[in-house]
Parts: structure tokens; sequence; C-alpha cells
């Protein structure tokens, strides 16, 4: 289902970067056009495919199997690197554009469409003019995080099948587990409500933070952004460790045992949340030498060197947490 839902926005990015390029296909490579036609082609047939096949455990023709499997998760990856660097690239033109004049930006424009392999010296004939050029433009740049998941989930799902190749499952060993969801019995209505309410008021404090850091000119209610972002986040950050190390407790006192058995699925899971976790740790690490080393220290600063603190020490009881759920036994 998930798979689903970003190939269909990533198909709409493909349209929407078809007509960005047409609008002004005279100055341009034809290999820039027939790109998103040939991406929103794989993005079709591969969807298509992992739909009718994650779940076969293929026992004939291992090595095609395997290398046909390879090459499409590294074409993936591949696929990753190009969106997010054109994505780096766009929002870089955004910064420089709004940073410098409009002769100095224009001959930066002419100077890398030579590079690129532009037909025409002229920028004016490739420049997006047109309002149905500046929606396609948007539109296509807006849905890049869409096809960057894409990509990714699409990777991880392949791995799995390649992990699968020629693998025997012992069915012994697996129990079937049948969830019975109830809404109002004990505190799943509590658990989704507090959820929702969580999530609702982080989407309304990350509208008025970039309404009001990108839009006013007034350093106090710049301030008073941040103020507002960091308390959240940091209220947000102080519960969720506090949770993770509750369901940590939990598991001390539960009977089940731990599932050793050989699993590509979680295997993946363990590998991608801990890597994923990496990057967190980074930017929190970065944050904290930064905050350190700067004067002066006035209350954003302390705030933030407390955000970045508590992300590092959420992002830790939830990888334990999450870990351990994953290696116990169904009831």
């Amino acid at each position: 289902g998930g798979l689903i839902l970003f190939a269909i926005f990533s198909l709409v990015m493909d349209v929407f970067k078809i007509g960005y390029y047409s609008s002004f296909y005279s100055c341009l490579s034809a290999i820039k056009i027939i790109y998103p036609i040939v991406q929103a082609i794989f993005v079709v047939v591969q969807t298509y495919f992992l739909w009718v096949s994650a779940k076969d455990c293929i026992h004939v023709h291992l090595n095609v199997t395997r290398c046909g499997l390879m090459l499409t998760l590294t074409t993936n990856l591949a696929v990753w690197m190009s969106a997010v660097t054109d994505e780096s690239v766009h929002k870089a033109h955004s910064k420089l554009k709004k940073n410098m004049t409009e002769e100095i930006f224009r001959w930066l424009l002419k100077e890398r469409s030579q590079r690129v392999g532009m037909r025409s010296s002229s920028v004016d004939e490739c420049n997006c003019k047109s309002q149905i050029c500046q929606i396609f433009k948007n539109g296509y740049f807006w849905l890049y995080p869409f096809n960057i998941e894409y990509s990714l989930f699409a990777s991880a799902m392949v791995y799995v099948m390649w992990k699968n190749v020629g693998r025997f499952i012992d069915h012994h060993s697996h129990h079937i587990q049948r969830l019975k969801f109830r809404l109002f019995r004990r505190t799943f209505f509590v658990g989704i409500m507090l959820g929702l309410i969580i999530l609702v008021s982080g989407l309304g404090v990350l509208i008025l933070y970039e309404v009001q850091v990108n839009s006013s000119t007034e350093s106090s209610k710049k301030s008073q952004a941040l103020t507002m972002y960091y308390i959240f986040n940091i209220v947000c950050l102080s519960l969720m460790s506090l949770v993770c190390i509750g369901g940590s407790v939990i598991y001390r006192f539960d009977k089940r045992d731990m599932d050793r058995h050989k699993n590509p699925t979680r295997t993946l899971d363990v590998a991608l949340l801990m890597g994923a976790a990496l990057g967190q740790y980074a930017i929190s690490y970065y944050s904290i030498v930064a905050i350190v080393a700067s004067t002066p220290r006035d209350t954003i600063s302390a705030l933030n060197l407390t955000y970045a603190l508590l992300m590092i020490a959420q992002h830790t009881f939830q990888n334990v947490f999450i870990i351990e759920g994953l290696h116990r036994q169904p009831p």
C-alpha cells in the first residue's frame, strides 16, 4: 500500500517534469525530456512487479534472479541519488537568486546552461515565464520527497526479495497471529487520540514557524517562532522518551521468549533503523558543538541545546524499544 501511494505521487512528479521541460524544449537536450518518461515507465513496471511477486520465494534460476534483483536495487539507489541531487541544486539556486542581483544570477545560469548541454546560448529562451510553466516547476519540486521515499521503499522490498532467493522457511517455527483490534478496548482509543492531537499540533506549529521565519522581518517575531518551535519539540521528545522507557520496562515483565531465528526482513528493519538514526545523531552532535562554541548564549541557544540532547536520548530509547519488540515471539 505504501509503495502504491509513493508510486502515484512519483508518476505525478514525472508528469510535472515533462510539462516543465516541454515548455522550453527548443533549447534543451532531448535527454532532459526522455528521462522522466523512462522513469515513469520504470515506476509502473517495478510497482506491478513488486505488487505481484513481493511474497514469492524463488527456487529456480537463482543466479539470474539474484542478478536481476540486485540490478533493480542499484537502479533504485541511482534514482534516489539523482533525486536528492536535483532537489539540493534547486534549493541552492533558490537561495542564490535571493542573495544575488538579477544580472549576476543570469550570468551564472548562462554558464551552467552551456555546461549541461543547452542548444542556445540565450538564457531568455530557457526561462520559465508562463504561469503554467511555474506551476509545473513548483509542482515537481514539492513532489521530490515522494519520489525519494519511493526509491528507498522499493530498494528495501527488493533487498528482502534478494535475501529470500533460495531460502527455505521452517513453517513449524512460525506461528500465525491474528490481531483482534478493538477501538475502545483498553487504551487503543486513548493512544490514537493522543497521537492525532500531537500530529495536528505539530503541523500547526510547523506552519506557524515557517510563516513567521520566512515572511516576518522583525527579529522579535522570529525569536518567538523559534522559541515556540523548540518548546513544542522538547515536550514531544520528552514524552516519547518516557513512553519508550516505559515500554522497555514492560518488556522485562513479559514472559515471551526472544526470537533468534534468521529473518532477512527483521535484519533489514534493524539496519535501516540504526542507519537512519545515525543521520539524526550527527545533526544533534554538530548542533551541540556549534552551540557550545558560539557566543552569546541566549535562551534560543539553551533551547536548541536541550532539543539536540533530547533528540539523541529519544532516538536511543526508541531504537532499543523497537528492536526488542521485533525480536519478541508472538503470544
